[in-house]
């Protein structure tokens, strides 16, 4: 094999370098760059998982769930306990293990006690009189909750205590796309509203909230493309795929008149709902449809995607 390397950014020779075949090194030139997308990491609990997530084990009147915590795998000791708190401050969960190529499922609940806006925890007045279930909850674990390294170093001591991280308005935004920090190769995916609910993705996940269905479909296809799986893969280790990646996978902004991009968005769905019925030949011929409009996306010629497929294949 005979594989070439230059910078990420060619004019700054201290940033990452990427690997590849010559000729699948210049073709991605015009693959690399800076997005006018931004991801984010998601939600941080600061190590208290054991309390904030959480298995929804049914329901009473007034809008109340009956809660589990789940404290299996957490890192310090925390009482499983049930109890009923307000339905209104529960949100899907979308864990890495959630989380494939094309694919992309809740498996629990996270207690979102958090306003987004100001960034710290829902006020304690507002907490008493409107949440008063879920206040008395958390307050069972005030001790763990105030002495979690997180909580101590970002807030002051008058801060309520159930302050989580990693939270804003993007947080909420019904349709995102994600991927895995931490994967064998680049694995991204759609995840729209889930029982309603805007979904929030753990920090074990990587997320770019997006304006509309199609918006999100869009951005999902062009980074699941050949020629951004090449640009990652050749630069990237597969324990630091984390919001870098938008840095340097110059995936333009979504338009809803250009062709190219709405149909990479149709054919983000059909891959997405192909994965889902277990069609794997129909997810391979849908991804060489997004590989040949990811080349027009990026105005790359047959030549290039084909050697951009072979180092691929060769990494």
């Amino acid at each position: 094999r005979s594989w070439h390397a230059e910078p990420v950014d060619r004019k700054d020779p201290t940033s990452a370098w990427i690997t590849a075949r010559r000729k699948a090194l210049r073709a991605l030139h015009n693959v690399l760059g800076k997005s006018p997308y931004a991801a984010h990491a998601g939600s941080f609990t600061g190590g208290a998982n054991g309390i904030y997530w959480v298995e929804i084990v049914g329901e009473r009147p007034g809008a109340l769930s009956i809660i589990a915590n789940m404290t299996e795998g957490a890192k310090r000791v925390i009482p499983s306990t049930q109890v009923a708190v307000e339905t209104e401050l529960l949100h899907p969960l979308l864990r890495g293990r959630d989380v494939g190529r094309w694919s992309a499922t809740p498996s629990a609940h996270i207690l979102m006690a958090q306003d987004p806006e100001t960034r710290r925890g829902i006020a304690v007045e507002t907490m008493e009189q409107k949440y008063p279930k879920a206040h008395a909850y958390l307050n069972k674990f005030e001790k763990i909750l105030k002495s979690r390294a997180a909580f101590r170093r970002y807030f002051r001591e008058t801060d309520p205590y159930w302050s989580m991280f990693n939270i804003s308005p993007f947080t909420f935004a019904p349709w995102k796309v994600v991927w895995r920090e931490q994967a064998s190769t680049f694995t991204a995916a759609v995840i729209g509203a889930h029982e309603k609910r805007p979904v929030v993705p753990d920090h074990k996940l990587m997320m770019v909230a997006a304006n509309s269905r199609a918006e999100a479909n869009y951005l999902c296809a062009a980074l699941n493309s050949a020629p951004a799986s090449l640009a990652v893969a050749a630069y990237a280790i597969s324990i630091q795929m984390d919001t870098h990646i938008l840095e340097n996978v110059a995936v333009p902004q979504f338009e809803k008149g250009n062709r190219t991009h709405v149909r990479l968005a149709e054919l983000s769905e059909a891959a997405h709902k192909a994965v889902a019925a277990g069609h794997a030949t129909e997810v391979k011929k849908v991804e060489e449809q997004i590989d040949l409009a990811a080349a027009r996306l990026w105005h790359l010629s047959d030549d290039d995607v084909a050697e951009i497929k072979r180092s691929l294949e060769e990494a």
